[in-house]
């Protein structure tokens, strides 16, 4: 083997590790699709092969049949490749940084082949033999990969039998607390929230108009929908009739550094949104008849171990400045007779996205654990019960004003982590300490990672709100697949029945 087929097949080794750690553990999380049962499959099998391939390229030199059996192994990872490509494409929309990658990782095994097949095939007509052969440090990349290899390809199989576990709830079941045939405006439709929200609305018959400025990310979301998509409130006329208008737009708080730039971003895209819901409240001839705005838990502050409900004050912190003005903003809707819920959002769980999303990986690779002591709080809600709440809002005409959108049991950093641990039957014993991540995020870290509030949703169940995942073993059995029997709905514990007076 010469050096330049060396240098390709270091080239395909390390693209192949991009793709896996970046594309399919990273953006894509292929292993908490459902949908990608088959495709992990094939991933699985294609990496044991490609261990087996590393190994006899790295310290053997196959003659006779084994020459033979490694060129029907290159053939078979050739046909598994090729099902791969049609499988992804059949079942979801590749990134335009996987398809590069892919395509670059095709190019390169091409010319791989067009070396290592000339050379195995003259390898074949010598007598079978297998004695070893050693490349330098090209060996020890080999049995580096082979190993590599080997733990993602048995990690993909294991996935794979999981997806039968993860299951998901109808969408339309989410909306029956709604009337029917509502017209619902919707900023904020392609994120995290506002996807489920649009999918439930439209299984359920609704008519919904999204705001959105990437209407390719947006008809991702339904296949043959009603939806209506503008890219400006400026489009819908005066004459137009809306039942409701739900606002979750703004740029995402946890993505990126606290920055000046940043915090002016984040306020502003908040404040820009709601303004023009505003204008376009102010103009309509038959006004919507409620206006549910996004905000979130922050507004409370840092309060340590107090238990919180909408009755609260709060604490000073970036966090509450923001929210402080979303709400102050959006609760000038009421001046045009329109009924006004103010949704202050505690930490959404889904494997789909989220905070949970990316700790899915690293607890599952057993490298999960607390942040700083663990003791601060998590107030959380399951992303499909946070839909039903917004539709509840919507639905209830007496509710108004501020509505904790959390489960009635927060927890503890320390028991979120260990029940996280549980729920993926891994060890969760590897604590981030507080000082590097004060020392490279700032607030940013304070007020994300290592602080939080107690918060308790008394609107929400003053108002008749059932939780289909009121405790947190329930709802992360639900989102992981865990095999564990958790109870889904149990009493709210004596110690909080105080706050429900």
């Amino acid at each position: 083997m010469t050096d330049i087929l060396w240098m390709f097949i270091f080239a395909q080794m390390m693209m192949g590790a991009f793709d896996t750690i970046h594309h399919h553990e990273g953006t894509e999380r292929l292993a908490w699709r459902p949908s990608q049962q088959v495709e992990l499959n094939l991933h699985g099998v294609r990496n044991l092969a490609y261990a087996l391939m590393f190994t006899a390229l790295g310290w053997f030199e196959p003659m006779g049949l084994w020459a033979s059996a490694l060129l029907a192994l290159l053939a078979g990872e050739l046909l598994i490749t090729l099902w791969d490509f049609v499988e992804e494409d059949r079942t979801r929309h590749l990134p335009s940084s996987e398809r590069v990658t892919h395509t670059l990782l095709t190019l390169n095994y091409g010319v791989i082949l067009a070396m290592l097949v000339p050379w195995l095939i003259g390898l074949a007509q010598l007598p079978t033999a297998l004695p070893t052969s050693y490349h330098g440090i090209m060996s020890w990349f080999c049995a580096i990969s082979a190993v590599g290899v080997i733990f993602s390809g048995l990690r993909d199989l294991h996935a794979a039998q999981r997806t039968t576990r993860l299951t998901e709830r109808a969408p339309a079941t989410l909306a029956t607390a709604l009337p029917p045939q509502q017209t619902v405006l919707i900023t904020g439709g392609t994120g995290f929230i506002g996807s489920r929200l649009v999918t439930a609305l439209v299984a359920a018959g609704h008519q919904v108009m999204l705001l959105t400025r990437n209407r390719a990310k947006a008809g991702q979301l339904t296949a043959a929908s009603p939806v209506r998509y503008i890219e400006s409130l400026d489009e819908i006329t005066k004459e137009t009739r809306i039942d409701a208008i739900i606002n979750l737009a703004g740029e995402p708080i946890s993505d990126g550094l606290w920055t000046k730039r940043k915090r002016l971003s984040i306020v502003r895209s908040r404040l820009a949104t709601t303004y023009s819901i505003l204008r376009l409240i102010a103009r309509l001839s038959h006004k919507p008849s409620v206006f549910v705005s996004g905000s979130a838990i922050g507004w409370y502050g840092l309060r340590g171990d107090e238990m919180l409900t909408e009755a609260n004050t709060g604490a000073p912190c970036f966090s509450r400045r923001v929210c402080v003005s979303w709400e102050r903003a959006a609760g000038r809707a009421a001046n045009y007779g329109v009924r006004t819920v103010l949704l202050r959002t505690g930490l959404v769980l889904d494997r789909s996205g989220g905070m949970l999303a990316r700790l899915l990986a690293p607890f599952e690779f057993g490298l999960g654990g607390w942040f700083g002591n663990g003791s601060h709080w998590m107030s959380w809600i399951h992303r499909d019960d946070m839909v039903r709440l917004i539709c509840h809002a919507v639905a209830t005409e007496g509710l108004a004003g501020p509505l904790n959108a959390v489960a009635p049991e927060p927890a503890t950093n320390c028991d979120f982590t260990a029940a996280l641990g549980k729920a993926l039957s891994r060890p969760a014993i590897m604590p981030i300490p507080r000082w590097p991540l004060q020392l490279l995020l700032g607030d940013f870290a304070e007020e994300l990672l290592l602080s939080g509030q107690r918060v308790y949703p008394k609107a929400a169940l003053e108002s008749g709100f059932v939780f289909e995942y009121a405790t947190l073993e329930a709802a992360l059995a639900q989102i992981v697949g865990a095999p564990h029997p958790f109870t889904s709905r149990r009493p709210v514990p004596e110690r909080l029945t105080i706050l429900k007076v």
